[in-house]
């Protein structure tokens, strides 16, 4: 397997980004980009797209840019702005960047749009593990 497919086996094992709807636009080593749609049953109390989701979305992205590096990267930290609020039917592309990649760290950059319009900006950290994706 190489490197870049490793995001696409990822997925095909994470249930709960599958129950997101989430599919994988574009991918290459150090970068992702997914996209997703917002349903009726991930709105909040406010009928806004819970915050949660953006997230989950951004998260997956950072995860799936993270391996592309061929060894197991786990997040240590991350943090998120949400800058709109997003409504059913709203069609969300998270795209992810590594900015930096060291031995054991590795630091992303994923900006989260609706269009064209930037909906929440997301960081991360991961550690890079000596353990390789089975090739």
């Amino acid at each position: 397997m190489k490197d870049e497919e490793i995001p696409y086996k990822m997925l095909s094992q994470d249930a709960f980004s599958q129950w997101l709807g989430i599919e994988i636009l574009e991918c290459e080593i150090g970068r992702c980009k997914l996209g997703m749609t917002i349903r009726k049953d991930m709105l909040n109390s406010m009928n806004k797209a819970h915050g949660g989701i953006s997230y989950a979305l951004a998260d997956t992205a950072f995860g799936f840019a993270a391996n592309t590096h061929g060894k197991y990267a786990v997040s240590i930290e991350t943090s998120i702005n949400h800058i709109e609020a997003l409504n059913e039917g709203d069609e969300l592309v998270a795209e992810s960047v590594i900015e930096k990649v060291n031995n054991k760290l590795g630091f992303n950059i994923i900006e989260v749009k609706r269009g064209e319009e930037l909906v929440a900006l997301f960081k991360g950290v991961v550690y890079r593990t000596q353990k390789d994706w089975e090739q």
